[in-house]
């Protein structure tokens, strides 16, 4: 079973959204593995955000990240990594077909409401940023068989 992370961003648990982001990972067939609410502390996010270090738009990734409260969650399940990508639409909303989660809920590049790994090596090492071994709970849903193949 492959693993991700989703952050809820500061913008998103502002407005109310944190519920309506869970439901449709979970409706696509995701399973929520790890979840809480945290406020993302300035290292971590700029270990998180590392890869654009140097970058004009670092910084402003950084302070919004630590502005407010997000949820990091695990979700899990076939191909979770891609799944959930596609689910969320492009980085830039303008970008974002009308059902996912950005071209619905999202206008501008800077508060885009999610964010998720992109490849299974960034969520190995996103996952470890934010989450001990033990808060990861691994179990199965009855529903699953319907789901899974």
């Amino acid at each position: 079973m492959d693993r991700t992370l989703v952050i809820v961003k500061p913008d998103a648990v502002q407005r109310g959204l944190i519920g309506e982001v869970v439901r449709r990972l979970e409706d696509r067939g995701l399973r929520v593995s790890a979840i809480k609410m945290i406020r993302i502390d300035r290292e971590t996010a700029h270990r998180h955000y590392a890869e654009h270090e140097g970058k004009p738009f670092f910084e402003g990734l950084v302070s919004f990240i630590t502005s407010a409260p997000s949820v990091v969650a695990i979700f899990e399940g076939p191909d979770a990594v891609a799944v959930v990508r596609k689910t969320m639409g492009a980085t830039n909303p303008v970008d974002s077909p009308p059902g996912s989660i950005r071209g619905d809920l999202a206008l501008t590049l800077g508060r885009n409401v999610i964010h998720g790994s992109d490849s299974p090596e960034s969520a190995e090492r996103e996952i470890a940023l934010f989450f001990e071994p033990e808060e990861i709970l691994g179990y199965c849903r009855d529903v699953d068989k319907w789901i899974l193949e």
